[in-house]
């Protein structure tokens, strides 16, 4: 398994071998909105972690935090899109903190 594997979950592997028509179907879904996005693919991947962060799904982050550093992303930058759902969101979004960081850390 290479790096970028590695920083997939297990859950979204097992969708991707076990289901590969609505893998693809799904990765298709997904191209097609990050290319009809205004947003820069910074600001896009910085947006798409506050949203994990918001909803809780800690599996997703080591993988989108990856994506953000890629697009230029600093470790700062990182924390405050998570953080920045604290008001809405409430401290829930503090949970993907700890794997955001170490996983920004550990590029």
């Amino acid at each position: 398994m290479n790096n970028a594997q590695s920083k997939i979950s297990l859950a979204f592997q097992t969708f991707m071998s076990e289901a590969p028509q609505q893998a693809q179907a799904w990765a298709t879904l997904v191209q097609g909105l990050g290319e009809a996005s205004a947003l820069d693919k910074k600001t896009q991947a910085l947006a798409y972690l506050a949203v994990l962060a918001a909803l809780g799904p800690e599996s997703g982050i080591p993988f989108h935090v990856d994506l953000a550093r890629q697009a230029g992303a600093s470790r700062e930058e990182m924390i405050s899109a998570i953080l920045i759902g604290l008001p809405a969101a409430g401290h829930g979004v503090t949970q993907v903190l700890p794997t955001a960081i170490a996983a920004y850390d550990a590029a």
